[in-house]
């Protein structure tokens, strides 16, 4: 499948605000792309327009060479004939149908023979790991197998591109874990390109090869999932990819508290012109063991401690501000308890909310 390439696209629906705006997206050939983002940022927006459900209001969508869309040309092709698969949030299967005649119905519409017909049905349904069922109405099956089933009707008339729309948000917990990990098998399996869109940022960075973040129309940030998660092109990116969030402490004109600690810090290893407009630190990496020589560090009052199993948050008062720690180890500290908190890697935003870069003990300006 040749590249998708977005140029100046925009979709409004009348009225002043655009739900996407200007935006220029290259989905690689073989890319498992997710729009990530949170509702009415224009991720779904930009799935319908791939697949033709929505025409753009300015700018082109092209596949390799060949045009889809292109306000300023007057082309636009149909759905049926940019040979991609739709896959919805709703898993959309008759009901009256078997589970090999759900798979089948889309070859039987392109008239594919009997024979053909029901060996690609198989091939698909043992690809998704629900042959054993395929004699099955959907009303027998679980909400994941369903959602294969939905999957594999896509993938048995072998489209070059599958675009899933929040496919696994009607799951529970579970069959999402599994769900992720069957469709990140079957893009690797297939070598399809993928397009997925979701609001779930675990969901993008388990499963992606490169992320697109999207907020009020506009692409924030495009790249691999640990190269946006260490290196957050903005403030928006910063604080919406990870879980908990980034703290981010505005540093002002006069920075005292927190602001004031964390900015010495940086000065004294990294000078600059001109001093952040805010500091960023991931809970991931705020420490609570003992701290290096060079790592910032202050002392802690330890205001509740929430254990998750595998981990702990710890929320924490720092000086003026509350901050949250994540620990991979038995926190065995009790409200009220002072401990030292260190870190060894900061971000440091600009006024406009860019990311400048980060201070890390490793290597200053990463």
């Amino acid at each position: 499948m040749p590249t998708i390439t977005l140029s100046g696209v925009a979709k409004s629906y009348g009225g002043g605000d655009r739900a996407v705006n200007n935006l220029d997206l290259v989905v690689p050939d073989g890319a498992f792309m997710c729009l990530l983002g949170p509702s009415g940022c224009g991720k779904t927006t930009t799935l319908r327009m791939i697949a033709g459900l929505e025409q753009p209001t300015a700018g082109t969508i092209t596949v390799g060479d060949r045009v889809l869309d292109s306000v300023e040309q007057g082309l636009y092709v149909p759905p049926e004939k940019r040979g991609m698969g739709l896959v919805f949030q709703n898993y959309a299967l008759w009901p009256h149908m078997s589970v090999r005649e759900n798979v089948e119905f889309g070859l039987r519409m392109r008239k594919v023979p009997g024979p053909e017909r029901r060996a690609r049905a198989e091939t698909a349904l043992k690809m998704v790991h629900v042959d054993a069922a395929m004699d099955r109405y959907p009303s027998q099956l679980s909400g994941g197998q369903q959602q294969r089933v939905a999957l594999a009707r896509m993938l048995a008339v072998n489209p070059s591109v599958l675009l899933l729309d929040e496919p696994l948000s009607n799951l529970d917990a579970r069959l999402r874990l599994e769900m992720r990990a069957e469709l990140k098998r079957i893009h690797e399996e297939s070598g399809a390109t993928i397009v997925f869109v979701t609001h779930d940022q675990l969901e993008a960075l388990t499963m992606a090869t490169d992320i697109a973040v999207m907020n009020e129309g506009e692409l924030q940030q495009l790249a691999a999932p640990m190269e946006m998660y260490a290196r957050p092109a903005n403030r928006f990116v910063a604080e919406f990819v990870g879980s908990p969030p980034m703290a981010i402490v505005d540093v002002g004109p006069s920075p005292a508290g927190l602001a004031g600690s964390l900015l010495r810090h940086v000065e004294q290893r990294m000078p600059r012109p001109e001093p952040p407009a805010a500091v960023g630190v991931r809970p991931e990496a705020l420490r609570l063991d003992p701290p290096p020589g060079s790592a910032w560090r202050e002392e802690a009052v330890v205001e509740a401690v929430l254990p998750a199993g595998s981990s702990w948050t710890v929320r924490l008062r720092v000086l003026d501000a509350e901050l949250y720690a994540v620990s991979y180890t038995p926190v065995l500290a009790e409200p009220g308890d002072v401990l030292t908190v260190w870190t060894e890697r900061l971000h440091l935003f600009g006024a406009d909310g860019t990311r400048i870069s980060s201070w890390d003990a490793e290597g200053v300006g990463a």
